[in-house]
């Protein structure tokens, strides 16, 4: 029995010290042709902040929203977008984008969260 657990933690351990992809963006990266698409897909600190993006805003994208929400949400994205475009190239640029739209979905989220407990408590 003991020597079956060390062989499973041997099998988990293993499994976690294979390399993982260098570079993860939340798109497609082999059909990345914009300057900042290709940046991204380049530089791995980027790549994790697109994966990290996109991880939260397939969360907020599912909360509910009142009248008028999912418009806001969609309007936000594009501007998040167009914001990146304009980076090209530069990584402190990308990151700066990335790190504001990151603490943005942050408070949107909190904020459907916290409205979603509101009518809980009415109700």
């Amino acid at each position: 029995m003991h020597r079956a657990i060390i062989v499973a933690a041997a099998g988990i351990a293993a499994t976690l010290l294979v390399p993982a992809p260098a570079h993860a963006a939340g798109f497609d990266c082999a059909r990345a042709t914009r300057t900042d698409e290709v940046t991204i897909c380049r530089t791995p600190s980027l790549s994790a902040l697109d994966s990290e993006m996109s991880g939260l805003w397939y969360a907020y994208s599912r909360v509910p929203m009142l009248m008028g929400g999912n418009g806001d949400r969609g309007d936000e994205a594009r501007a998040f977008l167009a914001r990146r475009a304009a980076c090209r190239a530069n990584i402190a640029c990308l990151t700066a984008a990335y790190r504001a739209r990151i603490e943005a979905l942050h408070r949107g989220i909190d904020g459907a969260m916290d409205e979603y407990q509101r009518m809980q408590n009415e109700g």
